[in-house]
């Protein structure tokens, strides 16, 4: 890898019996620089993401990547026999643990929350405190494997603010699969397109923040992207996804 990438795939492959879901992709991600991965369900987007986890030992061809990584899946995967301090510091080593996860906690907006049960947090707060989990290790990579797709529309865009102001905060490289094409823009400085196991579109984005769903540059920005997708979207309705 260059001395920037944190990131640099090559020819993966990946087949499910008959269906090759990833076809000798190629994917470079520099450090502090934040990747979405759009596509259809099935074109290989959580494949992808689960071999850079080290999740998938059939992945074939070359899949460099730091090995402090995290990930952070739709589901906040809280352990619910663990108050929030311990499930934050879960796997820790000792030490400072308590202090970095209290730290993590006041950075999502938590500090009162450490003693609470998961059972007793909303859906953006359980995803908070996955988001603490992960950043606590301090990872060089971070997965996103549709972070917000469970949590309601006013919430997701609380959680757009502050996963973008953690990762500017943070900079680990960052790829986040993700089926919303606006969530892709408010919050990449790529986006990308898989489809048929492969790269298929890679647009920076260069929008200045903050980013506005109203402005041309969004709009047509919008328009390619759903067009490599294969979706047409008419006057008066919203963002396909």
């Amino acid at each position: 890898m260059t001395t920037d990438a944190a990131v640099r795939i090559r020819s993966a492959r990946r087949a499910f019996g008959t269906q090759q879901v990833l076809s000798g992709l190629d994917l470079d991600i520099v450090e502090g620089e934040f990747v979405a991965m759009l596509g259809h369900s099935g074109s290989g987007k959580s494949t992808l993401l689960r071999a850079m986890a080290g999740l998938d030992p059939e992945v074939t061809g070359s899949v460099l990547v730091p090995r402090e990584r995290a990930v952070v899946f739709q589901n906040p995967r809280l352990l619910p026999w663990r108050r929030v301090l311990p499930n934050v510091t879960f796997a820790l080593a000792a030490g400072d643990a308590r202090q970095r996860g209290r730290a993590a906690l006041a950075e999502v907006g938590l500090a009162a929350k450490e003693q609470a049960w998961p059972a007793t947090l909303s859906g953006g707060e359980a995803q908070r405190v996955s988001l603490a989990r992960a950043l606590v290790r301090e990872p060089k990579l971070l997965l996103l494997d549709e972070p917000f797709g469970a949590l309601d529309a006013l919430t997701r865009l609380k959680m757009y603010e502050l996963l973008r102001a953690l990762c500017d905060r943070h900079r680990p490289a960052v790829l986040h699969v993700t089926h919303d094409v606006d969530e892709a823009i408010l919050l990449a400085d790529r986006v990308t397109v898989l489809r048929d196991g492969l790269v298929r579109l890679d647009l920076p984005v260069g929008l200045p923040a903050p980013r506005s769903r109203t402005s041309p540059d969004f709009a047509g920005l919008r328009q390619r992207l759903l067009g490599e997708l294969g979706v047409t979207e008419s006057i008066g309705t919203g963002s396909h996804s």
